[in-house]
């Protein structure tokens, strides 16, 4: 199953209202259970290079079916995945990207969100999630 464009836009406007109601301006992505861009927004002053980090944090989540930050932990030095942020053309380890699952468990997707620090983009990043689980 995919995550489709009518709950993709769902979470989109979940997300942007949570980054308005925390006075944030932000890169907001959704991709599909193949990690393809579904949706995107940027608000209005979101910084442009956070356009890029927004897409990348969505396709690890779903690269990797599991929040950026979690991945960022086992990422560390020592960590069982050292370096990984090198693959895949260049992932995004740090929080602010979140798998995507329907009412049976199974990921449909994933969100990524960018523009402030790694704490608020992980919060409006979960407004998305929440908005169509």
């Amino acid at each position: 199953m995919e995550i489709t464009l009518e709950q993709a836009d769902k979470a989109i406007k979940a997300a942007r209202d949570k980054a308005q109601e925390l006075n944030l301006k932000m890169n907001i992505a959704i991709v599909d259970a193949g990690a393809n861009l579904t949706a995107f927004a940027r608000m209005d002053g979101a910084w442009l290079g956070s356009v890029d980090i927004a897409m990348r944090k969505a396709r690890t989540a779903r690269f990797f079916d599991m929040p950026t930050g979690d991945l960022g932990q086992a990422s560390q030095p020592g960590g069982s995945l050292y370096n990984i942020e090198h693959s895949n053309g260049g992932l995004i380890t740090f929080p602010g990207g979140i798998p995507i699952k329907d009412a049976g468990g199974e990921i449909i997707g994933a969100i990524g969100v960018s523009g402030s620090t790694v704490e608020n983009d992980h919060t409006v990043a979960e407004a998305g999630v929440q908005a169509i689980s």
